[in-house]
């Protein structure tokens, strides 16, 4: 039992330092994105959307960093990532919208001036939506007409169509008749 212990022990030590580093770097950055998120006056889901964003992403270094601990050479790493990244590949192709969506709300997590309760205008030429936005989810927005309709808008549409504000922080019962 010694022997099999002394034979890892180096692949062990390595394996427990990359642990120690994936918790670290994910804490840096969860605590950068909560920082974010409460600068911006960010809803808590959406922040922690970005959180379940860092978990994988940490997953996927981890798996890396531990494959290069225990010996998997460059060679079968090649192998690997080309048989993955054709099945990627085609399996991109088949559902690069939902991508599209879900990176449209990596950079909206960031970079969008409308928050939750805001009334808005989406200028689309075929459709045209003044709404408030109820939720902002990974894939997709919840706007709320005037008329009390659910509207579930695609995030990538949200950063390709002009959007304007017309109401800060509306509330988000205005549109539904009082009992």
């Amino acid at each position: 039992m010694t022997g099999i212990l002394n034979s890892i022990r180096i692949e062990v030590i390595y394996s427990i330092a990359i642990f120690l580093l994936v918790l670290i770097f994910q804490f840096i950055l969860k605590t950068t994105a909560k920082r974010v998120g409460q600068r911006a006056e960010i809803h808590i889901t959406r922040t922690r959307l970005m959180f379940k964003y860092i978990n994988i992403l940490m997953f996927i270094i981890a798996i890396l960093l531990l494959s290069i601990a225990w010996g998997i050479g460059w060679r079968q790493f090649a192998v690997i990532f080309s048989s993955v990244f054709a099945i990627i590949g085609v399996a991109l192709f088949a559902i690069w919208s939902i991508l599209s969506n879900i990176t449209s709300g990596i950079i909206m997590f960031f970079s969008f001036p409308y928050k939750i309760g805001d009334k808005i205008k989406i200028h689309d030429k075929d459709l045209p939506i003044e709404a408030i936005i109820e939720d902002i989810k990974a894939f997709h927005l919840h706007l709320r007409t005037m008329e009390g309709e659910l509207i579930t808008y695609p995030n990538n549409l949200m950063l390709q169509k002009a959007v304007s504000l017309i109401e800060k922080n509306a509330r988000l019962d205005e549109g539904k008749d009082a009992l």
